[in-house]
C-alpha cells in the first residue's frame, strides 16, 4: 500500500548517498545492519541498526522496543531522543525529519512553490483519508510520490493530519496547519514540532478552522547538522548494505 510519507525515506537516502559520491549500483557486503530514516519506525530497529531522522510511534508500547544498542546519528525530535536515552542509548541533539530535505532532492518544487496555483491543499493521514475523500482540494496520500509533492508545492496553504504533508510544506516555506488526527497518537507531531524549535502548536479541529487559523508558527530550520549526520560511512567502508528500511507508518 503506497503512502507518500513512507516513500520519502529511500529517495532522500539515495540522493544524499549519491551526493557523497557513493555508487549505489556497486554491490556491498552487508553486516545485517539496517538504516532507518523517515517515519515512525523506531520499534522495528534491532541491536546495531542505524538511526538517521527516524522517530518513535506513540501507538507502540515501550516493551515492543527490544533493542539495547543502536548507532544513532540523528532522530526526528527531542521526544524520541529522550525515549532512547531513558533506555541507556546515546542520542545526539541532532533533530529533524529527513523529509525536510525534499527541496534539495527535488529542486523543481521550489519553482512550483514560488508561483502557487492552489489556494488550499488538504493532506490527510492515510487512515483519515476516507473522511476527506470527496472534499475539494484533498490530496490522496496514496497518489504517486511526485504527484503528491507537486500538489503540496503548488499550494498557498497546506492543512491536514499527514505529518509529512506538514513537513514537506514547511520545508518549502509554505504555511501549514495540522488538523487533529482521528487515528494517530500525538507523539510524532510533538516530536516534529519540538525538533524544529517550537515548544507548542495548535491543531485545528477541522478544515474550516485550519484555513481560518492559517499556518502554524514557522519552523526554525538549520538542516546542516542533519545533513552532516548522514551515515555515508555505511557505504564508504563497505561494511553495511545500502538502503532504508521503511515499514508502513502512515505518516
Amino acid at each position: 500500500m503506497n503512502n507518500f510519507g513512507d516513500l520519502l525515506g529511500p529517495v532522500v537516502v539515495e540522493h544524499l548517498a549519491r551526493s557523497a559520491g557513493i555508487d549505489l549500483a556497486t554491490p556491498r557486503v552487508g553486516d545485517g545492519r539496517t538504516l532507518f530514516s523517515v517515519g515512525s519506525v523506531l520499534h522495528f530497529a534491532q541491536n546495531g541498526d542505524v538511526l538517521w531522522g527516524t522517530g518513535r510511534n506513540g501507538k507502540i508500547e515501550a516493551e515492543r522496543h527490544v533493542f539495547t544498542s543502536l548507532d544513532v546519528r540523528a532522530v526526528r525530535g527531542p521526544r524520541t531522543a529522550a525515549f532512547l536515552r531513558e533506555r541507556g542509548i546515546t542520542a545526539p541533539e541532532i533533530y529533524g525529519d529527513p523529509g525536510l530535505l525534499v527541496p534539495e532532492v527535488f529542486p523543481h518544487l521550489r519553482e512550483i512553490a514560488a508561483a502557487p496555483t492552489r489556494e488550499v491543499s488538504i493532506v490527510p493521514n492515510l487512515h483519515d483519508f476516507p473522511r476527506y475523500r470527496d472534499v475539494p482540494g484533498v490530496v490522496n496520500p496514496q497518489w504517486e510520490l511526485a504527484t503528491v509533492l507537486e500538489h503540496i508545492a503548488a499550494s498557498s496553504l497546506v492543512v491536514g493530519s499527514s505529518l509529512h504533508g506538514i513537513v514537506v510544506a514547511e520545508a518549502l516555506g509554505i504555511p501549514a496547519r495540522l488538523i487533529a488526527p482521528e487515528h494517530e497518537d500525538p507523539f510524532k507531531y510533538h516530536d516534529y514540532y519540538e525538533g524544529t524549535g517550537r515548544r507548542s502548536f495548535t491543531p485545528a479541529a477541522d478544515v474550516a478552522s485550519a484555513v481560518s487559523a492559517g499556518g502554524e508558527e514557522p519552523p526554525s530550520l538549520d538542516l546542516a547538522p542533519l545533513r552532516e549526520a548522514f551515515p555515508a560511512d555505511l557505504w564508504a567502508d563497505g561494511t553495511s548494505a545500502p538502503g532504508s528500511t521503511l515499514p508502513p507508518t502512515h505518516d
